[in-house]
C-alpha cells in the first residue's frame, strides 16, 4: 500500500471514531499526521530535483541522507533548520576551537556539519543508538570527514573530564536527558567548556530552569528561542502554495524547546 492509500485509510478510520464534537487535541493529532504526510510528499519532490545536498544556511553544499534516523529530514535538507542556531555556530566556528563534542548525534546532521564547517576541530560524536551511530559513521565518510569525526555510545556526565583546558564546544540534544549528561557536580571541567544544549520540559518538565540554575555560577547563558527565519529556497519552491512553503520547514516540535548558549565566564 502506497503512502497517500495508507493515510487515506488511517483518516478514515480515525474520523470514524469521533462523536459529533471531538476533543481538539484528537484534531490536532489528525492535523500534525496530515502535515507530515505532505511534507512527505515536498520531500520527495526535493529529493528528485536536488538529490540528498543541503541548499543553504552553514552546512549548504553537505551531501546528507535521504531517510533520518529521528526527526524532521526537510527542513535539514533546506537549510531552514534550526536557524535560529547559524549566527551562534558562526560565532563559535570563528573562534578556532579544538573540539566539538555532539551528544545526541542522531545520524550527524551537526556532527559532520560542523566537521566541515570547521577544518581543523576534531567532533566526538556520541549516541545511545546503535543505527544513529552507523548512519553517523557513514555520512562522515560519506563528505570525507571520517577521521576527524570520532563516533561513540553513550556519554557520561564524568566523560567531559578529558577534555578539561581543551578550548572545546558542546552540542546537546538529548530528548530530556540533558539533565542526566550535564552534572556540573560530577565534572568540574564543564565549568570551562561552551555548551549549547536543547532543553526539553516537554519530557522533562522544569529541564530549562534547572540547566540555568546548574550553570549560571559559571556560564553566561543566552536563551534561544525557535524562530523562522527566511532564506532562499530553490527556484522551484516559489511556485508553491502558501501551506506548502510553511509545512516544508516545519520541525515537528511538540512544544517550544528552547536552546541554551552557554560560555564560560572564566573565559
Amino acid at each position: 500500500m502506497g503512502l497517500n492509500a495508507r493515510i487515506s485509510t488511517y483518516v478514515k478510520g480515525a474520523v470514524a471514531t469521533w462523536s459529533e464534537e471531538p476533543d481538539t487535541g484528537v484534531v490536532n493529532t489528525l492535523l500534525r499526521v496530515l502535515g507530515r504526510w505532505r511534507q512527505q510528499l515536498i520531500l520527495d519532490a526535493y529529493l528528485r530535483q536536488h538529490g540528498a545536498i543541503i541548499w543553504s544556511g552553514p552546512f549548504k553544499g553537505m551531501e546528507y541522507v535521504s531517510t533520518a534516523t529521528e526527526g524532521a529530514l526537510l527542513p535539514r535538507l533546506l537549510g531552514s533548520y534550526e536557524s535560529e542556531l547559524h549566527r551562534h555556530l558562526q560565532a563559535f566556528a570563528a573562534e578556532d576551537l579544538e573540539c566539538v563534542i555532539d551528544v545526541g548525534c542522531a545520524e550527524g546532521y551537526y556532527a559532520v556539519g560542523l566537521a566541515r564547517m570547521m577544518p581543523k576541530v576534531t567532533v566526538y560524536a556520541h549516541d545511545i543508538a546503535e543505527k544513529a551511530l552507523i548512519a553517523c559513521r557513514e555520512l562522515a565518510a560519506k563528505n570525507g570527514v571520517a577521521d576527524r569525526v570520532i563516533v561513540g555510545g553513550e556519554f557520561k556526565p564524568t566523560d567531559f573530564e578529558a577534555f578539561a583546558g581543551r578550548r572545546t564546544l558542546v552540542m546537546v540534544d538529548a530528548e530530556g536527558a540533558e539533565l542526566d549528561v550535564l552534572q556540573p557536580e560530577l565534572s568540574p571541567a564543564l565549568a570551562g567548556l561552551s555548551l549549547i544544549v536543547e532543553t526539553h520540559d516537554v519530557y522533562r518538565p522544569g529541564a530549562l530552569a534547572t540547566l540555568v540554575q546548574r550553570f549560571m555560577p559559571t556560564h553566561h547563558i543566552v536563551r534561544v528561542d525557535q524562530h523562522y527565519m527566511p532564506f532562499e529556497p530553490p527556484p522551484w519552491f516559489r511556485d508553491m502554495p502558501h501551506l506548502d512553503r510553511l509545512l516544508a520547514v516545519w520541525e515537528w516540535r511538540l512544544a517550544p524547546t528552547p536552546w541554551l548558549v552557554m560560555r564560560p565566564k572564566a573565559a
